[in-house]
C-alpha cells in the first residue's frame, strides 16, 4: 500500500479544526512576506534542540529517522524516500527496508543512508553538519544507490508517474508519491533558513506565482497536488518532541497559498480560507456517471479543473464552463477539483 493510498483511507477529504496552540503567536490574516517572517521567528525560536548529525553518546539524526520514518504498515522498516517498489528484484527502487540496515561505512549498497532533501552543496553557504545540515525536518531515509542517483540535482516536474528519475534536462523528479513531501520540506527549509536555503536554488522552472519570485511554481503545484499523509504528520509530531519545532506546511498546506499564491492547497484547519466555492452557486452532478459531470454555472464562469486518481496522480488539467468528460477513463473512483479566482471545490466521482 502506498503512502498516498494510506492517506486516503485514513483521512477525511474535508474537516474543520481549530488552529493549534503552537501557532498562537501567528496573525494568519496577514499574507506574503509578513506571514513568512512570522513563521521564521516561530520555527526558529522553538527549534530548541539541535540534533547532532552523528553521535555515539546522544540522540542523533540516525536515531531520529529510526523513529520518524517508520513504515506505518510495518514498524520494523523505514520508508525509503523516492522509492516505490518492494516486490521486484531491484534494490535501489525499494519502498521500505529494515530500520537497522543503515549504512555507517563506505560500502552502502543495499543499505539506507540519510538524504538531504535540500542538498548540502546548494546552500548559501553550503549546509554544514550542524545547523541546517543536521535539521531532521530536511533528512529522510533513502536507499544508498538512489541517494547517489539524486545527488544534488534540483527538482523538476516529471511525467506524473510513481517512480523517481533523472529528467532529460538532468534534474530530478521525486516520483508522484513523494513530490508533496519534497515541496513542504523545501518550503520549511526556506522559511527556517531564509538566506541560506533559497527555494529558488533547488527548483527548476518559473516562479511566476510568487509575488517576489522566491518560490518555484513546481513546489506550489506539488504541495496542492499531493496531500499531506499521516506519515508526514507522524514525522512532524515526533520531530517536535526531538527538536522543539514543527513544519507549518505539513500542519496546513494552505499556509503556502497564503504566502506565495499559486494553486489553492488544502486548508487542513478549515479556518484560513474562504476558498471553497459557494455550494448554492456551483453544483457538480452526477457523482456517479458513465460519461459527463455537469456544472451548474449560473455566473457562466470558466473554471480550471483537474482530475486525479486515488493515488493522487493528476490525469487531466483543463478548463470548462459546463461539463467534464470522464467517458475515456476506466471505471473507478476519481477526484475532481474545479477552481476559479483562487477558490476551489473538490468532489469524489465514480466512473461506472
Amino acid at each position: 500500500m502506498t503512502k498516498k493510498l494510506l492517506f486516503l483511507l485514513l483521512a477525511p477529504l474535508t474537516g474543520i479544526a481549530q488552529i493549534p496552540s503552537y501557532y498562537s503567536s501567528i496573525n494568519f490574516s496577514q499574507t506574503g512576506n509578513n506571514l513568512k517572517n512570522q513563521l521564521t521567528t516561530l520555527i526558529t525560536n522553538t527549534h530548541t534542540t539541535e540534533l547532532p548529525y552523528t553521535s555515539s553518546t546522544s540522540t542523533d539524526t540516525w536515531d531520529a529517522l529510526k523513529q520518524t520514518d517508520l513504515n506505518p504498515n510495518n514498524t520494523q522498516n523505514v520508508l525509503l524516500f523516492y522509492g516505490w517498489n518492494d516486490t521486484d528484484t531491484e534494490v535501489n527502487n525499494d519502498y521500505s527496508r529494515n530500520k537497522d540496515l543503515s549504512c555507517h561505512t563506505s560500502s552502502c549498497s543495499g543499505l539506507w543512508v540519510r538524504e538531504h532533501v535540500y542538498p548540502r552543496s546548494l546552500g548559501t553557504p553550503n549546509l554544514d553538519f550542524v545547523g541546517a545540515g543536521s535539521d531532521a525536518h530536511n533528512l529522510r531515509s533513502i536507499d544508498s544507490d538512489r541517494n547517489n542517483a539524486r545527488s544534488n540535482r534540483i527538482f523538476e516536474e516529471g511525467s506524473g508517474i510513481q517512480m523517481s528519475y533523472q529528467t532529460l534536462s538532468g534534474n530530478w523528479y521525486p516520483g508522484n508519491d513523494w513530490k508533496g513531501d519534497v515541496a513542504r520540506i523545501i518550503m520549511y527549509m526556506y522559511v527556517r533558513y531564509p538566506s541560506q536555503c533559497l527555494a529558488s536554488a533547488v527548483g527548476a522552472g518559473s516562479s511566476s506565482f510568487s509575488p517576489f519570485g522566491d518560490m518555484p511554481n513546481v513546489f506550489l503545484e506539488w504541495n496542492a497536488q499531493d496531500p499531506v499523509s499521516q506519515y508526514e504528520r507522524n514525522r512532524n509530531n515526533i520531530l517536535q518532541n526531538l527538536q522543539g519545532n514543527r513544519n507549518p506546511f505539513i500542519d496546513n498546506p494552505y499556509i503556502a497559498t497564503l504566502i506565495w499564491n499559486g494553486p489553492a492547497a488544502t486548508d487542513t484547519w478549515g479556518a484560513l480560507s474562504t476558498n471553497e466555492i459557494n455550494l448554492v452557486n456551483v453544483t457538480l452532478y452526477p457523482t456517479i456517471t458513465a460519461e459527463y459531470v455537469n456544472i451548474a454555472n449560473p455566473e457562466n464562469k470558466t473554471y480550471s479543473y483537474t482530475i486525479e486518481n486515488i493515488f493522487g496522480q493528476t490525469l487531466t488539467k483543463n478548463t470548462t464552463t459546463d461539463k467534464i468528460d470522464l467517458s475515456l477513463y476506466n471505471t473507478g473512483l476519481y477526484f475532481i477539483t474545479i477552481q476559479s479566482d483562487n477558490r476551489f471545490k473538490t468532489i469524489k466521482v465514480i466512473r461506472k
